[in-house]
């Protein structure tokens, strides 16, 4: 077992040294190991409340949605929830959004691809990161050549604007090499929790690097995605980007300490708050969601017979809604109809309408205003 305590660290030097899986067991001591309790125990509540949803599927369409939102924040892309929302619920074409609209979406279609598969393959190996990394980046490269010139350089470091700060591995076979051995640890019984296997494994492959862009959205999606193969998770609901986000910079000082001094402690100990305070909130979320289905079910109730359970969840899978779905769920058949539907839901403070140009769609604002909390 390893750690890189012992091997000369250069930033400008590709990192060829890059200890192999898995660290010494010894960085796992009681303070890792309390806030590991702590941590499963929140997500263990969460995958339990995950299962109260009428739909689980419902919860991907917004939370995964954010989690892209967030973690493509953390490489400097920026969208609005506006412009996403109205995208992923077709009133705004995605071919006709903008390029951070489109990479986030694909993002989230990644994701819910990546759980696709994992489902039907169940197997959980480096074919699954180059598919995610592609679907990501919308490019056919795999993992990048050896010659590569790829050099990490950050604005919000201790060092100069653009200097380099990391230099991953890099050689013929080289990061073909250290995946091999990421993933062998993550499929291996070994003295590590999957939960610490994650937060391992996450540090493991943002050093290794292994393509050209898109290495930080990839290892995010990965995280969740372990934890659903673990069966920690149902769904991959776990919104971890908006915790990193709020923690950037802590982030990145402690993935460096881990490359420059060893230093694993203090990356587990933030990875397993991350995932502890992200659950919790995600606790939280499902709580009001749940709490504002009911309320809106029995309150369109009392005053439209046609207003169904069925139409209640569609109205809360996502904020944004387009006529056509009420009236495939009303079976409203007629525009006369529909209109009158559209018009009474809004009135009732169901939804309410907006207009962008020729087209109108509407807004569940209760579920817009809970998940923008």
């Amino acid at each position: 077992m390893n750690t890189s305590k012992n091997i000369k660290y250069d930033r400008n030097v590709p990192y060829n040294n890059l200890p192999e899986l898995p660290p010494s067991e010894s960085i796992i001591d009681k303070e890792v190991l309390l806030k590991w309790g702590l941590a499963s125990r929140a997500l263990a509540e969460l995958n339990k409340n995950v299962l109260r949803m009428p739909n689980p599927l419902m919860l991907i369409n917004t939370i995964s949605l954010q989690e892209a939102q967030s973690s493509t924040a953390i490489e400097n892309i920026f969208t609005t929830e506006d412009e996403l929302y109205k995208a992923v619920s077709d009133t705004v074409k995605e071919e006709t959004a903008n390029p951070a609209t489109k990479e986030v979406l694909r993002y989230r279609e990644a994701l819910w691809s990546g759980y696709t598969a994992l489902s039907k393959k169940k197997t959980f190996d480096k074919s699954i990161a180059v598919k995610i990394f592609q679907q990501v980046k919308n490019t056919r490269q795999g993992i990048r050549p050896q010659q590569s010139q790829v050099t990490i350089k950050r604005g919000q470091s201790e060092f100069k604007s653009g200097e380099i700060i990391y230099t991953p591995p890099r050689g013929a076979g080289i990061v073909e090499k250290k995946l091999n051995n990421l993933f062998e640890f993550l499929n291996n019984n070994t003295a590590f929790d999957p939960l610490l296997k994650m937060a391992v494994a996450h540090y493991q492959f943002e050093a290794i690097h292994p393509f050209t862009d898109g290495n930080g959205r990839t290892g995010r999606i990965l995280n969740l995605l372990y934890l659903v193969h673990q069966k920690l998770l149902s769904h991959p609901v776990l919104y971890l980007s908006k915790y990193i986000i709020m923690h950037k910079d802590d982030y990145y000082h402690r993935l460096a300490g881990v490359t420059q001094r060893g230093a694993w402690k203090p990356w587990l100990l933030f990875m397993l708050n991350a995932v502890e305070a992200t659950a919790q909130h995600s606790n939280q979320k499902i709580d009001e969601i749940l709490a504002q289905m009911e309320a809106t079910h029995k309150h369109a109730q009392k005053k439209l017979k046609w207003y169904s359970y069925e139409l209640n969840q569609a109205l809360f899978s996502q904020p944004y809604i387009k006529q056509k779905l009420v009236g495939e769920i009303s079976g409203a058949t007629s525009r006369t109809t529909l209109t009158k539907y559209m018009q009474q839901l809004a009135e009732l403070g169901v939804l309410s309408a907006q207009v962008e140009g020729r087209e109108v769609f509407y807004i569940n604002d209760d579920l817009l205003r809970i998940l923008q909390e």
